[in-house]
C-alpha cells in the first residue's frame, strides 16, 4: 500500500529552522494517522509529533512542544514537520510513519515507515 519517503534533513546551526517533508505514494494517504519519530545515536526511537487523518488533532512530545509544528496536505499526499529554535539535542534520524487506526505516539503502534532523513544541529 502506502510508501513513505522523507526529505529536508540537513545540518543546521542551533537556533535555526528546518522543514521536513514526507511524501506518500497513494491516494489512501488520507486514511492514515501520521507521525514523526526520531532516533539519536545510542538512544531508543521516540515519538515527536502525531496528527489525525484530517489534520484537526495534533500531539507533541514535551521536548518539542512550542518549537515544532506537524501538518499535512492530503491533496498532495504530504506530511510536514516545521522545526524552529533547533537545539543540539534535536540531532537525530527523523522518520515519518503511518497507521490506519487510533494510536499512541509510540513506534510499535505504527505500521508503515519511511527510510528516514538525518537532522544535525550544532553550535
Amino acid at each position: 500500500q502506502v510508501q513513505l519517503v522523507e526529505s529536508g534533513g540537513t545540518s543546521v546551526q542551533a537556533g535555526g529552522s528546518l522543514r521536513l517533508s514526507c511524501a506518500a505514494s497513494g491516494y489512501t494517504f488520507s486514511r492514515f494517522r501520521m507521525g514523526w519519530f526520531r532516533q539519536a545515536r545510542g538512544k531508543e526511537r521516540e515519538g515527536v509529533a502525531g496528527i489525525s487523518t484530517g489534520g484537526a488533532s495534533t500531539y507533541y512530545a514535551d521536548s518539542v512542544k512550542g518549537r515544532f509544528t506537524i501538518s499535512r496536505d492530503n491533496a498532495k499526499n504530504t506530511l510536514y514537520l516545521q522545526m524552529n529554535s533547533l537545539k543540539p539535542e534535536d540531532t537525530a534520524m527523523y522518520y515519518c510513519a503511518a497507521v490506519q487506526q487510533a494510536a499512541l505516539l509510540r513506534p510499535s503502534d505504527y505500521t508503515y515507515w519511511g527510510p528516514g532523513t538525518q537532522v544535525t544541529v550544532s553550535s
